[in-house]
């Protein structure tokens, strides 16, 4: 069986790929596995399973458990901390795509001016 080598390197690459089992994880974020299953209770994090049903987590989720655990060990409750973050990639998520659409609309040669700059 041969494998394409670009095809793993791409997964080097995948923020998104999960390559970290929980222990792993744990142990890179300075927490223990419960922690992290914690994260996957209230839905802030959900890792894919491997065959076998073990977790595995994305860097991106690492991330994030690592924004979540900075804010709980400041004083912040778990769900609160979550909610945090949710609101914070909600907000880059808005930006980027402000961002994206202005991109755009110049490139096209509108201009766009704000309710109070028409008034």
């Amino acid at each position: 069986m041969t494998r394409d080598p670009k095809a793993a390197a791409d997964k080097f690459d995948d923020e998104h790929y999960p390559a970290y089992t929980m222990g792993r994880a744990a142990e890179m974020l300075g927490t223990t596995p419960g922690f992290l299953r914690s994260l996957d209770e209230v839905k802030l994090l959900v890792p894919q399973r491997s065959p076998g049903g073990h977790r595995r987590y994305s860097r991106y989720q690492l991330r994030l458990a690592a924004r979540v655990r900075a804010l709980v060990d400041e004083g912040t409750g778990l769900e609160a901390a979550c909610r945090i973050i949710i609101l914070e990639d909600q907000l880059e998520e808005a930006r980027r795509m402000n961002t994206e659409l202005n991109r755009r609309v110049q490139a096209s040669g509108f201009t766009v001016t704000s309710a109070s700059e028409s008034s």
